[in-house]
């Protein structure tokens, strides 16, 4: 088995039931095995085929096809395709990253609770921009996936962002909270638009937003506050960031599905 070589194992095709979902993508070599494509004997097979590859100096790749059913003593019931080729285990981090869907997802406020929920997401499938004027309240290292944007004017941010993206707005002002939002509502293409606050907060800025920015109740009805799933309680940052982190992911979820 070459120590050189690696063998990305991407799920091309998946039909009814499933573990993942196509683009479902993972790593296999010598050293061992990064990401999963769902688990269970159907994981194990795909491993099993991926070293037999690796060993094999005649092949570059292969497609596999699998029934969920008895044989694979996996009750799914459904059909997989597994393409499965060997690449340069140079090139495994950004095969990774690139097999990958990552929302488009822009955090305003680097305070605790910005740094909760960024510890919260680090490994989930966010393309984060982190975006606060001071420039002491970063960490000094950045997750993957997300880039630090020091900027003054936030609303310009929001203005130039492209369709579809997720926000979230913790800042350190009340007042910034609501010019960012009013910004994101009144592009009305969010796929979601959460602030920070309590109920009371909520009512003041919907207030705010129909007498002074003069926006619908369809662009107000966008915005989520307070944020986080329903039932979680607590208002310690990494509480907050847990019920948020979980929020997010049912958003991209949902999106997938549609």
């Amino acid at each position: 088995m070459s120590v050189e070589e690696g063998v990305l194992v991407r799920v091309e095709e998946a039909r009814g039931s499933a573990p993942r979902e196509a683009g479902t993508i993972m790593w296999v070599d010598a050293r061992g095995i990064q990401g999963t494509i769902g688990g269970g004997n159907l994981e194990f097979q795909a491993i099993e085929q991926a070293r037999k590859l690796l060993d094999d100096p005649a092949r570059n790749e292969a497609t596999q096809h699998y029934a969920l059913g008895p044989l694979l003593e996996q009750c799914c019931g459904g059909n997989v395709v597994l393409k499965l080729e060997k690449c340069p285990i140079a090139e495994r981090q950004s095969l990774m990253a690139d097999g990958r869907v990552f929302a488009p997802l822009f955090m305003f406020g680097a305070g605790h609770v910005g740094k909760a929920v960024m510890k919260a997401i680090q490994r989930l499938p966010f393309q984060v921009t982190w975006i606060d004027s001071r420039a002491h309240e970063f960490p000094s290292l950045l997750a993957r996936h997300t880039r630090k944007l020091l900027d003054d004017n936030p609303v310009r941010v929001v203005e130039q962002a492209v369709q579809g993206c997720l926000y979230l707005v913790f800042t350190h002002s009340h007042q910034l909270d609501y010019d960012i939002t009013a910004a994101i509502l009144r592009r009305g293409d969010a796929a979601f638009c959460g602030l920070i606050g309590s109920g009371t907060k909520r009512a003041r800025f919907v207030s705010r937003f129909e007498k002074e920015e003069g926006l619908s109740k369809v662009q107000i009805a966008r915005l989520t506050c307070p944020i986080g799933v329903a039932g979680v309680r607590g208002k310690e940052p990494e509480v907050i960031a847990a019920a948020v982190a979980a929020q997010l992911l049912q958003v991209v979820s949902k999106d997938k599905k549609e």
